[in-house]
């Protein structure tokens, strides 16, 4: 392992670290995209593609995002910078750390605004305000929180000030207390919802839709998707988990670390379909809804089953949770980078950079109400019809985060030297470290780029 030497704090145990990367990877995809595109693209032949796909890509770019931080013991920037100038290459290479720390910037802005969507709906189950919904009650009350710029700003600025206050507390005192009741807490949960979605009358359709293998549905937009699916699920190109590998003590490996959060990742979005789709089936609804699963079909299933109040109080605290803990990771490296570069204090640099991100998030706020006929780069065809928060996403989700894994994987395959690769992930020079410097050459570079090239077809 490299000698580098850190100004900031390292995790307490392998036990915080990987409940800390966990919830960075878990997020509101993993809680209703996962089970709804693999429902749609071949069930279990998609979910056979995609388990083949994230060990083959996702876990190789999570390893090779630790080792990098582990290596660099600094900020994405720095980081890239000093291992690039350490392997004999060229210190622009912390372009690509800048590259992560843009995006994840840019994906706060929009992302913080969804999560304020779960804390109104916590909120609204908690008062029992899903009893009795009708299909337009509840397509209206999904409308209205949409029309409300105050209300949607109001929840985007809760959800900013908590993940503010956690990590400006550090490492240890903010994100890791933080952590250890956000996690066991979603895991009890979504494990609660499952054991009762088995009890449920469509438990047999929900497995069914997720598992039984339509191999006449796969095609090759099918791969793209798992592809696309597994390379967004577990964060790579965000900075966080190049920022968490920073703070890594030399009794934690990369290697390991990255199958466990990876393997870890899978699960909650496999236990996922299985707590939702049982509820939508037996309650005769439409599983292929997407966002307006959660946000108006769910509420419908709630709001007639026994106790309902109660799962659909579950249900949002788990989206909650999750969406928690991946802001929280998103937020880190630009603290970090921030303490480096410019050595403002943890707690200003949180102030500065939640405001930044507030104000510049209202743009997504305002483009499902006042602004939702404005289309900022309408002048280029792939834009003409995205609002700001649309064309915000189609950025980040699109062209940042590929751009950015790509130059990762040649950078940890083609620039970083063997014996450096060898050192941080402390595997030894056998069959394991050659596969997984095959992939990271070859395999993700090449399925990196059919991302790219596809996004703008």
């Amino acid at each position: 392992m490299s000698e580098h030497q850190s100004t900031h704090e390292t995790w307490s145990s392998r036990t915080t670290f990987l409940l800390s990367a966990i919830g960075f990877a878990v997020g509101l995809g993993n809680i209703w995209r996962f089970p709804y595109v693999a429902g749609e693209n071949g069930g279990g032949a998609f979910v056979l593609i995609y388990l083949t796909v994230i060990f083959a890509i996702g876990a190789p770019l999570v390893a090779a995002e630790l080792m990098i931080g582990r290596r660099g013991r600094m900020s994405p920037i720095v980081s890239m910078r000093k291992v690039a100038t350490e392997a004999g290459a060229s210190a622009a290479w912390g372009v690509v750390g800048l590259i992560a720390l843009i995006a994840t910037f840019t994906i706060l802005t929009f992302y913080a605004v969804v999560a304020g969507w779960a804390m109104d709906y916590l909120v609204r189950a908690i008062l029992g305000g899903f009893q009795g919904l009708s299909t337009a009650q509840s397509r209206a009350m999904f409308d209205e929180l949409l029309a409300s710029p105050w209300r949607l700003a109001f929840w985007q600025g809760v959800v900013l000030a908590l993940t503010a206050f956690i990590t400006s507390r550090g490492v240890t005192r903010g994100i890791e207390r933080a952590t250890l009741v956000l996690m066991p807490m979603l895991f009890v949960i979504l494990i609660l919802l499952a054991i009762y979605g088995a009890t449920t009358e469509g438990f047999g359709q929900a497995a069914a839709f997720l598992f039984a293998p339509k191999f006449e549905d796969v095609t090759a937009m099918t791969f793209l998707a798992a592809i696309g699916q597994a390379f967004f699920s577990v964060g790579v190109a965000m900075g966080g988990m190049m920022t968490y590998g920073a703070y890594l003590p030399p009794t934690i490996k990369p290697s390991t670390s990255s199958i466990i959060i990876v393997s870890a990742d899978t699960l909650v979005a496999l236990v996922a379909g299985l707590a939702i789709f049982p509820v939508v089936f037996a309650n005769g609804l439409e599983p292929t809804e997407g966002t307006g699963l959660v946000f108006q079909t769910l509420p419908l299933a709630f709001g007639a089953m026994p106790f309902g109040g109660v799962f659909a109080a579950l249900f949002f605290l788990l989206l909650t949770a999750a969406a928690l803990t991946s802001t929280v990771a998103n937020f880190e490296p630009l603290l970090s980078w921030a303490e480096e570069r410019r050595g403002v204090s943890r707690r200003r640099a949180a102030i500065v950079f939640g405001a930044l991100i507030f104000a510049v998030g209202s743009g997504s706020v305002l483009s499902f109400n006042l602004l939702n006929d404005f289309h900022p780069l309408g002048f280029i065809a792939l834009f003409e019809v995205m609002t700001i928060y649309d064309a915000t996403d189609f950025i980040a989700s699109n062209i940042l985060l590929p751009i950015g894994a790509f130059s990762t994987a040649i950078f940890a395959g083609w620039v970083m030297t063997r014996r450096m690769a060898l050192e941080e992930l402390e595997l030894p020079d056998g069959v394991v470290f050659r596969l997984w410097r095959l992939f990271i050459r070859y395999v993700a570079p090449i399925a990196i780029a059919a991302l790219l090239v596809f996004a703008f077809l």
